[in-house]
């Protein structure tokens, strides 16, 4: 299974020179990890990324999100943008940040909780 190359491409460049990403082919895709856990990857043309539980329902409520679901069972925290949402470099951005900062609070043991606001 193929997925979108230019999209890899407008991802690095959302990333920046960042030492501790990398690359790895899975599900038929690519995936961008962090720290060796993964943020958000390439299914063909869908940009997915790992959300988490607090913002999961949040951003299925934004234009072109839809659940993540490879087996017939959505997966909660993780969602596919449709190429309609990642139309420009700010929205890639948007998205790979998200990802970028739900990994990052695995580390802080804060990425799973629930805030009050």
């Amino acid at each position: 299974m193929a997925y979108d190359h230019e999209l890899a491409d407008r991802i690095r460049q959302a990333l920046g020179s960042r030492a501790e990403v990398t690359e790895k082919r899975m599900f038929g895709g690519l995936a961008f990890l962090l720290d060796g856990k993964m943020f958000c990857g390439i299914v063909k043309a869908d940009l997915m990324v790992r959300v988490g539980p607090v913002r999961y329902g949040p951003s299925l409520a934004e234009d072109h999100v839809r659940p993540m679901d490879f087996t017939g069972r959505p997966m909660v925290g993780y969602v596919f943008v449709g190429p309609g949402g990642v139309g420009s470099a700010k929205a890639i951005k948007k998205w790979v940040d998200r990802g970028v900062s739900f990994v990052a609070g695995l580390d802080r043991g804060i990425a799973g909780k629930r805030s009050n606001g």
